[in-house]
Formats: structure tokens, C-alpha cells, sequence
């Protein structure tokens, strides 16, 4: 049995007597590699570590711009798809007998539930004064005045977005320009104007505009691909809008 045991122990032995210089070998490897990359003169540490308080401001509002975009982004999808959804659903409406059957069949908190109870409140409140104006003409208005809540509220937040895409490059390049500015002057101070002096301030300056660039160009495809999904979701509202006119008007007249 020791025997046997014996060549596996030898080859034990072998194995961790050459993995030992190898391990050895890649810990002086990743202990270079962090050196080398905590001593980069042209990354995105040196940039933060190595700018004043207004190239901090211009990183910083940029991560702003750049975080509320996504948000926003995000949150108007979800939005417009759960409007598309409560459209379908409110094709069950037209199913019902009555119009007040059909508004509880909506679902509560929706955009149609919204102009269903904009319609019904315009019939209540036709009295008074406001009995002078036609049926016709004041259940319309009530239900325009819902429909236009609506898209007033579809369209928060793009006007974030447009901002962000139309301003983002030129605060990008307002910080390229700043920070080129200093590092001629530091450049014009050390009297060194080699490449080496010249590529790592002047890099990390236009590092400014690319990161500009980065906020401004997903903002403004959000934009127009909310707004073309908006206009989709309008359209179902502004049909549901009309159809609802006609057929609350026509329970008045029977």
C-alpha cells in the first residue's frame, strides 16, 4: 500500500513545487498590471484626479444629464406601453349596455377610465349657466379638456430629453476647452512641451467632448422614438375620445 501511495505523493510533490513559481509569477503580474494602472497618465482617474473644481462640475453635470435621460427613457416606455395595454382593454366598453357599465368595466386610474368620468361629469354638470351651451358643444369640450390632460402628461419628461441632446455636446466641449486651457498653462509654467507633457492633459480635455457626446446622442434617440410612440398612443386616446362623444351623446337624445 505505502508502496503505491509513494510515486502519487512524489507527484504531488512535483505538481506544487512548479505551481509555486507560477503563482509567484502572476502575483507579480496582477501586482503590475494594478500599478500600471493606477500610474495611466491617460485614463478617466488621471481626468477626475487631475481637473479643478469647474471640470468636477461639467463631469458631474453630465452624469446628471446622463442619468436623467435613462430614467426618463425608461419610464416613458413603461408608460406607453401600459396605456397600449389599457387601450385594448378598453375596447370592452363598447360591450357593455350602458355608458356607466362600461366605465366600471374600465380599468381605475387609466386615460379612458379618465375621459369616461370627464364625459359623465360634463352631463351631470350641464346646469345653470352652462345649460345655455349646447349638449353637443359642452359634452365635446369636457371630453377635449381630458383628452388634452392626457397628452400633456404623455409628454413629461421629453422636454428633458431634448434638452439633454440639444446641450450635452457643447457642455462636453466647454469642458474640452477648459481643460485644454489649463494644460497649456501648466504646459507654458513647466517649459516641457514634449509629447508626453502635451498628450496627457490635452487627451483627457478631449475625453470632455467624447463623454458630451455619450450623454447627448442615446437622449436624443429616446426623444424621437418617445415622441413616435406617443403619437401612436394619442391616436388611441383621441379615437377612444370620439367614440365616446358619439355614444354618450346619443343616450342623451334616446
Amino acid at each position: 500500500m505505502n508502496k503505491k501511495l509513494h510515486p502519487l505523493l512524489a507527484a504531488c510533490a512535483l505538481g506544487v513545487t512548479l505551481l509555486l513559481p507560477l503563482k509567484s509569477a502572476l502575483a507579480e503580474a496582477s501586482a503590475t498590471a494594478s500599478v500600471e494602472a493606477a500610474s495611466n497618465p491617460y485614463g478617466l482617474e488621471a481626468l477626475w484626479s487631475g481637473s479643478d473644481l469647474v471640470a468636477k462640475a461639467v463631469l458631474i453635470l453630465l452624469l446628471i444629464m446622463s442619468t436623467g435621460s435613462w430614467y426618463i427613457t425608461v419610464v416613458k416606455v413603461l408608460e406607453q406601453s401600459k396605456m397600449l395595454r389599457q387601450a385594448r382593454a378598453a375596447q370592452a366598453f363598447w360591450s357593455a349596455k350602458t355608458v356607466a357599465e362600461g366605465t366600471q368595466a374600465l380599468e381605475a386610474g387609466s386615460a379612458f377610465r379618465f375621459m369616461a368620468d370627464a364625459a359623465h361629469n360634463a352631463i351631470q354638470k350641464h346646469d345653470g349657466l352652462m345649460g345655455h351651451i349646447p349638449v353637443n358643444d359642452w359634452l365635446a369640450m369636457g371630453i377635449q379638456r381630458a383628452v388634452d390632460r392626457i397628452n400633456s402628461n404623455a409628454q413629461g419628461g421629453l422636454a428633458f430629453l431634448a434638452t439633454v441632446g440639444s446641450i450635452s455636446p457643447f457642455v462636453g466641449l466647454f469642458g474640452t476647452v477648459w481643460g485644454i486651457y489649463h494644460a497649456l498653462t501648466a504646459i507654458g509654467i513647466s517649459g516641457q512641451a514634449s509629447i508626453d507633457k502635451v498628450a496627457g492633459p490635452v487627451g483627457e480635455a478631449l475625453i470632455m467632448t467624447a463623454i458630451g457626446l455619450a450623454v447627448a446622442v442615446p437622449a436624443v434617440l429616446a426623444y424621437n422614438w418617445l415622441v413616435r410612440r406617443n403619437k401612436a398612443v394619442m391616436d388611441e386616446v383621441r379615437a377612444f375620445g370620439s367614440d365616446l362623444h358619439a355614444v354618450v351623446l346619443g343616450t342623451i337624445k334616446a
